[in-house]
């Protein structure tokens, strides 16, 4: 549910509106000039979230708890930062920057002090957002990262929903990954990948089993719309995997990149074994961007 002290924060260029909730520094809506959406309609019959930041973990942990050193710890999929609510540190007419820092309640789940800084930008056509973590304490932390936004499917350019393509900077042939028959865990086998050459052609279908996942991938671009109309960009460089995910026959397709992942099928190990976990010393920071923009408009 939102939080009751939950507040928008707007900011735009020429080209593009974005409005940012303070509760998950999740980004609500991405429109264009005209005033065209660009992200979920946010049907309650399929999915009523926007883009929610993946923090301190992607994915579920096997029954929803994580080990840490010889201790179980409650842990909800995809972590806590999309239930929290962001302070805000600075905002002006295109930028704004929310932090989210420990507490006694997240420390309860995640004994360790944390600051996570989400800072959103519009720059012409381009949202540029970056995340960054950073140890506020004294131990070596475990985390992983992911951005989850909801783009619309059709774009509001013409053309189909079976007319949209994925464009990936590169080649993708490597096998891709699946949620395995542990709801939410990923499959140990791998399965041959959907993309020809570079171009992806999304269907409903494809998401019946839950998302398509790239943990050996090439690109870290991509465009989504439909080839020679107007279409999304999307730059991860800071991300090494790739999640897409709809709820079948739904308005949106996620465009998830991901430093970390949900557990696999079976697992029972620490949480420094989980597959994709990284480690930030105390004093470090870590960053992870994600650019957003609308070409040929």
């Amino acid at each position: 549910m939102p939080d009751p002290d939950e507040t928008r924060f707007t900011i735009a260029s020429p080209s593009l509106t974005a409005s940012i909730a303070s509760q998950g520094a999740e980004l609500w809506s991405l429109s264009d000039a005209e005033g065209r959406g660009l992200m979920t309609d946010a049907d309650p019959r399929w999915w009523t979230g926007h883009a929610p930041l993946l923090f301190p973990f992607v994915g579920r942990s096997r029954g929803d708890v994580y080990r840490l050193d010889g201790r179980e710890y409650a842990m909800p999929q995809h972590g806590f930062a999309r239930r929290k609510l962001f302070a805000l540190l600075h905002q002006s007419d295109a930028q704004v920057t929310l932090r989210l820092e420990a507490d006694e309640e997240t420390r309860a789940a995640y004994p360790f002090d944390f600051r996570l800084d989400m800072d959103f930008a519009i720059e012409g056509p381009t949202l540029r957002m970056t995340a960054t973590v950073t140890n506020m304490g004294e131990a070596k932390m475990p985390f992983a990262f992911g951005y989850h936004p909801a783009f619309a499917w059709p774009l509001p350019y013409g053309g189909g929903v079976e007319d949209h393509r994925i464009l990936f900077e590169k080649p993708e042939p490597a096998p891709i990954r699946k949620v395995g028959h542990e709801p939410g865990l990923i499959a140990r086998e791998t399965f041959p990948s959907p993309v020809e050459g570079d171009t992806l052609a999304p269907t409903h279908a494809m998401f019946e089993g839950d998302a398509l996942i790239w943990d050996d991938l090439a690109s870290r671009s991509l465009t989504w719309g439909v080839p020679g109309k107007a279409h999304l960009k999307i730059d991860f460089p800071d991300t090494p995997w790739l999640g897409l995910w709809q709820k079948p026959g739904a308005h949106y397709l996620c465009v998830e990149p991901w430093a970390g992942m949900a557990d696999p099928v079976g697992f029972e190990g620490d949480v420094w074994d989980k597959p994709g976990i990284m480690a930030l010393l105390p004093g470090d920071t870590r960053s992870f961007r994600m650019d957003v923009t609308l070409v040929g408009v």
